[in-house]
């Protein structure tokens, strides 16, 4: 990804050591406009990272001690920690099988009176049934969050994620599809409200210098990977189509073998597929047969939240959400990225094959 813009990358680093401007100023600024915009939203907030974007999110909807969270019970341990931090409890619902996304239909059964919030995470680049977790939440009164860390540019009925919950969060990490050159993330909003709070909390509960109306936090996204976060929004569309047709060829090589599950998209969504994820039984054995093969392979993610020994203390055991252990066990993630080749993936697919 980086090869082809690297004139363009270096130009702008040029461009900022010679402006003498390095803390919130004109990067951050375009391109929390330019987030906004691609995301079809009123406000973007840069932040510093992923996991800052969503305690942000939890903190400016005034959530913690006491209250409640519902989050996926298959996740990466961030979601989780976010509620943590603010000083909520992370109540997990377990995901279906086909997507690995929260189940909508189970989300009735968790809420208490304490629960403020639904965080769906829109895991591997696939959307969440957005409706039917808004209709829920309507129903009950409490907020949507996304977590869009893995879906950048998604699509659920022809709107982005990010743009659905009352705010989101999202990560800019190297490894997104829209990634920094080192830690990074947004809040995304329609609400001017919201925004001007996360606005605020990010820099030390500060609006105007040295006055500071509360406790907030330094969490300012960093002025130089702003201009290279805006450098590669003007590619994101293109390598995001660049792995929907990587992965619909894995889709086409794969189908049948084995005992192998692909990837399933719910109707009218549009998967960004920052992740392709297979699963099967036989999870630990291909992956040592991948890399033998020269296949390099990762597994996200191989311990549910619940059984994290940072989670132990909420009494959880082995069993208690069987489908998040279910694919704990069994997914294996193939690479894909702008710039795989089809001889590449003719190549992954075909020791895929061998070993079946």
């Amino acid at each position: 990804m980086h090869q082809p813009i690297r004139d363009l990358m270096t130009d702008k680093f040029h461009e900022f050591y010679d402006g003498n401007s390095y803390v919130l100023g004109k990067n951050v600024r375009e391109f929390e406009k330019q987030y906004a915009g691609f995301c079809g939203v009123d406000h973007c907030v840069g932040v510093a990272s992923g996991l800052d974007a969503l305690v942000l999110c939890l903190k400016a909807l005034d959530i913690g001690q006491g209250d409640e969270v519902i989050v996926p019970s298959h996740t990466f341990f961030a979601t989780w920690l976010a509620v943590s931090t603010v000083g909520a409890t992370p109540i997990p619902v377990e995901p279906r099988i086909n997507t690995c996304n929260l189940n909508p239909e189970l989300l009735s059964d968790a809420i208490t009176n304490r629960t403020k919030a639904i965080l769906p995470v829109h895991l591997y680049g696939q959307p969440c049934e957005m409706e039917s977790i808004l209709m829920v939440a309507n129903k009950h009164n409490i907020h949507v969050i996304e977590d869009n860390a893995h879906a950048q540019g998604a699509t659920y009925r022809g709107q982005v994620t990010g743009s659905l919950g009352i705010i989101n969060a999202t990560s800019f990490y190297p490894g997104k599809n829209i990634g920094a050159l080192g830690d990074a993330g947004a809040v995304t909003t329609r609400t001017n409200e919201l925004a001007t709070r996360v606005a605020m909390l990010r820099n030390y509960g500060s609006s105007v210098k040295y006055y500071h109306e509360e406790k907030g936090v330094n969490s300012r996204l960093d002025e130089i990977q702003a201009g290279f976060l805006s450098i590669k929004l003007k590619f994101l569309k293109k390598w995001n189509e660049e792995r929907r047709a990587i992965a619909q060829k894995y889709h086409e090589r794969l189908k049948g073998v084995g005992d192998i599950n692909i990837p399933d998209e719910i109707n009218e969504s549009k998967s960004v597929y920052h992740i392709y994820m297979i699963r099967t039984s036989r999870r630990n054995e291909l992956k040592l047969h991948l890399l033998k093969s020269n296949v390099d392979t990762l597994i996200h993610y191989p311990v549910p939240p619940h059984l994290q020994v940072a989670y132990s203390d909420l009494g959880f055991r082995k069993g208690d959400f069987a489908i998040a252990e279910e694919i704990s066990n069994t997914c294996l993630s193939l690479p894909i990225y702008p710039g795989l080749s089809d001889e590449a993936i003719d190549f992954i697919t075909d020791a895929i094959g061998r070993f079946y």
